[in-house]
């Protein structure tokens, strides 16, 4: 069977935008492991960036109603191909190019900058000879075929699942799996994945790709894009799901992504209950809710659960390297913290002190010096924040002249040919706030520093896993926690007495790198250890909440 995204027709009905998506998607078909579109003003004549092996590839789409390309089109690929560096560059076009940009691009090749073509008869011949499914580097861990079968089951017998996999265990490659065995049994079967947020929809539309075959379309459904057909596998935000299910959409299967936003009532709530036909599955890697509703009375107890300390100490996650900066603990706010009990608020205006960003560049630095190929995401409280220590970086070091800094205000283009340069190793430090929280995959980051404290234990786990990934020669994730919150303290020594828990000589035999949590500063570590007994119950509690600790002694 042939691609049906490929096809003459679904490529004219789908404009300009149409033949670009078509594009990305044939290109994970043809083995490239990294695909963004970076299309709109100052994409220096790009609409794709991608990346085979260490190759750097340059696409420029050029769609067509009718008629030829002309010769613009050769010489925007050719200033693309010298802006980014790129080793290959492809004018793709769904009709052809004409005689005098062919002209153009015969003689451009004379002079060693060579332009391939793409035209709507070699789209249609990729879309033939290309295989049935993407090709993948790595088949199913067994405890990822474990938790597709256990999810499986339980829709099976009751019509609703929940899995639960740390980030960096692959939830969506399971959730993929999900789908790919139902399409194998219903070809025709209409499937739903939903989400929250607006880019992570599109990032998991790209996701399903590597799991379903080339005759299954997938539709993107958003506030920006509405398909004239909902056939296939839709992929959208609730607000526009919940739209077209309000005028008679009726999918056969549902996946919730990041379920933890599903709440006793809302819009996940009403799609749910409008949809109660289907079968519904939920993915999460941190099932915790801010308002304490248990997401399992929506979806059942987990099919399928494992942590962050069973994914590490199993060797399916990073092995951490993790230090705690608590160099700037104020003892006589300990000694009096431990006699009258203080707001967390409180304690944390008055226990930690200021640390100097130079001081926290040194130690960067020391750690940096010591590692091989480092790529760092360094997570900071704010936007300003975050551009000022981009900004200190790039002039406090020869290797960090690139350091750039990403958040949500940038535009989405600004931030594909970000991470494109990260991913190549070009700009070796990224500073962020929120955008590598969820739906972000940066398998080769070896390194993370928390200059400010996350007060959510969510948003902690999930910037924690933005490292986690296992990477070809990654021996272990880096972490440097310049901790100013007492709650940071308590999330970091639950996550070391869950490891402590899981680890066993068997386990330890089978990890290349053992995992390790420390304190800058031991004697800090051990009073923590004895103030913090319930870490678990503490890191979760609001800035109002009162302590009281045991009393210390030997404090001079």
């Amino acid at each position: 069977m042939s691609a049906v995204f490929l096809s003459a027709d679904e490529l004219l009905r789908g404009g300009p935008p149409g033949l670009t998506q078509a594009l990305e998607r044939a290109l994970w078909h043809l083995g490239f492991n990294d695909v963004r579109v970076i299309d709109g003003a100052g994409d220096h004549g790009a609409d794709l960036l991608a990346v085979r092996g260490r190759e750097q590839w340059v696409f420029q789409c050029k769609w067509k109603a009718g008629g030829k390309v002309d010769r613009k089109g050769v010489d925007d690929l050719e200033r693309a191909r010298t802006r980014y560096r790129a080793d290959k560059a492809i004018l793709v076009t769904n009709t052809d190019i004409n005689a005098p940009a062919e002209a153009r691009r015969i003689a451009l090749n004379g002079v060693g900058v060579p332009i391939t073509v793409w035209h709507g008869a070699t789209l249609r011949s990729i879309g033939d000879r290309m295989p049935e499914t993407v090709p993948t580097q790595y088949a199913l861990r067994p405890y990822q075929a474990e938790a597709a079968d256990a999810v499986v089951r339980d829709l099976d017998a009751n019509r609703t699942a929940l899995l639960v996999l740390a980030t960096g265990l692959g939830k969506t490659v399971v959730g993929g799996e999900i789908i790919s065995r139902h399409l194998k049994t219903k070809p025709d079967a209409r499937i739903l994945v939903v989400a929250h947020m607006k880019d992570l929809v599109a990032q998991l539309e790209k996701a399903m790709w590597r799991h379903i075959p080339k005759y299954v379309p997938t539709r993107l459904l958003t506030g920006e894009n509405r398909p004239e057909r909902l056939d296939g596998v839709v992929v959208g935000t609730v607000e526009s799901v919940l739209g077209a299910v309000r005028v008679g959409y009726r999918p056969d299967l549902i996946m919730i992504d990041e379920t933890h936003h599903v709440a006793e009532s809302g819009r996940f709530a009403e799609l749910l209950d409008l949809c109660g036909d289907a079968e519904q599955f939920g993915v999460t890697a941190t099932p915790w809710r801010g308002d304490k509703f248990d997401i399992t009375s929506r979806f059942g107890y987990p099919s399928f659960k494992m942590g962050i300390a069973e994914g590490m100490a199993a060797g399916f996650l990073s092995a951490v390297d993790y230090r705690l900066f608590v160099d700037n603990v104020d003892w006589h706010a300990v000694r009096d913290a431990s006699v009258h009990g203080q707001s967390i608020k409180d304690l944390n205006k008055s226990l930690f002190l200021p640390q100097r960003d130079e001081e926290i560049i040194e130690h960067f630095r020391e750690v940096w010096r010591t590692m091989t190929e480092p790529r760092a995401i360094v997570f900071c409280q704010t936007i300003e924040h975050a551009e000022h220590m981009a900004r200190l970086f790039a002039s406090s070091d020869a290797a960090w002249t690139n350091a750039s800094f990403l958040h949500s205000a940038l535009p989405r283009q600004r931030r594909q040919i970000l991470l494109n340069e990260f991913r190549l190793g070009r700009v070796p430090v990224i500073t962020c706030v929120d955008v590598f929280n969820e739906g972000v995959d940066v398998p080769d980051v070896n390194l993370i520093a928390f200059l400010r404290v996350t007060h959510s234990r969510r948003i902690f786990v999930q910037q924690l896993g933005r490292g986690l990934r296992l990477s070809p020669g990654k021996e272990s994730l880096r972490v440097l926690d310049f901790v100013t919150d007492i709650r940071r303290v308590a999330a970091t020594l639950d996550l070391r007495r869950s490891l402590e828990a899981q680890e066993s000589e068997h386990l330890r035999l089978r990890m290349p790198h053992a995992s390790r949590i420390e304190f800058s500063d031991e004697t800090v570590g051990s009073l923590m250890d004895h103030w913090i007994q319930d870490a678990a119950d503490l890191e979760t509690k609001a800035d109002e909440v009162h302590l009281q600790f045991p009393l210390t002694t030997g404090i001079e």
